[in-house]
């Protein structure tokens, strides 16, 4: 009986192991596609911003209202259309503001405007990205 049950803990151990490591060794898409705003989908070179900034300028810390899975998520895996409890940012808001004035997009790409950045709603947003 204790064989079987330190066996399955082990099993379960490397099982854990195996899976962070592995989530931790995945490399990054290229592009990701962000769904869901009415004017279209933005396609962001993920490459690209990489080689930019840091990946916790997007991919933030966890808060305390959600804990994170692995250490860089996905956006939607926690800010939703609509800012579901316990979240308090809903995913537009996560990106920028209402007149995309302001924002962890808005931000980078006013301040490097001079380098070509798409600083339009219709430079980022497009119906084609589904």
């Amino acid at each position: 009986m204790k064989k079987s049950i330190l066996a399955v803990a082990v099993c379960i151990f490397f099982l854990g192991v195996t899976y962070f490591a592995f989530a931790a060794d995945q490399k990054p898409p290229d592009f990701v596609i962000v769904k869901g705003a009415p004017m279209g989908g933005v396609k962001l070179n993920h490459k690209a911003h990489a080689a930019l900034t840091k990946c916790d300028t997007c991919h933030h810390a966890a808060k305390a209202e959600k804990s994170s899975k692995v250490a860089q998520e996905k956006c939607s895996n926690c800010h939703t259309k609509v800012a579901a409890a316990p979240m308090k940012t809903k995913m537009q808001a996560a990106f920028h503001d209402p007149m995309a004035k302001k924002g962890i997009c808005a931000d980078c790409h006013t301040k490097n405007a001079t380098k070509k950045v798409p600083t339009k709603c219709g430079d980022c947003h497009k119906k084609e990205n589904v």
